[in-house]
């Protein structure tokens, strides 16, 4: 089915204001799903702070360089859904990954972060990648691990001086009872 110009104009502009509120894009082959499984893929993309769309080839290609992105050409041919990461890029591709080994019918294609094209390869390498927040807990744990190396010599260093002053204490009391007990 044909669309107009205007309808045209719309999806452009569309597809350029996703690209730029997204972190990476990642292409997919989805024919032979139905529309219950791509709802379902919807939701978990939206979890994901994703969206997807079927998108028209031409059209996107035409958003990607009005916002100074190479299209992947290559990438852009065929019946193809789009997935917009709106979030953290990992998290969408780990999403793509999980649903394309679920369901065979979905294919990953490749994608773009930034202005490099990815392979499928490198999507699911991308989906094994920790979230921000993982990181910033790993992150969190190797700063703090010095401090408590510090806080545990220094404890373990107080302790030892105690020990020595708490046996020289007991060496003295021990050498002056028996003078008592003399007398």
């Amino acid at each position: 089915m044909a669309i107009d110009k205007k309808r045209k104009d719309e999806l452009v502009t569309e597809y350029r204001d996703l690209l730029e509120r997204s972190s990476a894009i990642f292409l997919t082959r989805y024919g032979g799903m139905t529309v219950k499984e791509m709802e379902a893929l919807r939701l978990k993309i939206g979890e994901a702070n994703g969206q997807i769309n079927v998108t028209k080839n031409t059209l996107l290609g035409i958003a990607l360089e009005q916002t100074d992105h190479v299209p992947p050409s290559e990438l852009l041919n065929g019946q193809v859904a789009t997935s917009f990461a709106l979030g953290e890029a990992p998290a969408l591709a780990k999403v793509l990954v999980d649903q394309a080994k679920a369901n065979d019918k979905l294919k990953i294609v490749g994608g773009m972060l930034g202005n490099r094209v990815l392979t499928p390869k490198e999507v699911e390498s991308l989906a094994t990648l920790p979230s921000l927040d993982q990181l910033r807990a790993q992150i969190l744990g190797l700063i703090n691990a010095p401090a408590q190396g510090i806080v545990s010599a220094v404890t373990n260093g107080v302790r030892q001086v105690v020990n020595v002053l708490d046996a020289y204490a007991k060496k003295d009391e021990n050498a002056a009872a028996p003078d008592a007990a003399a007398a």
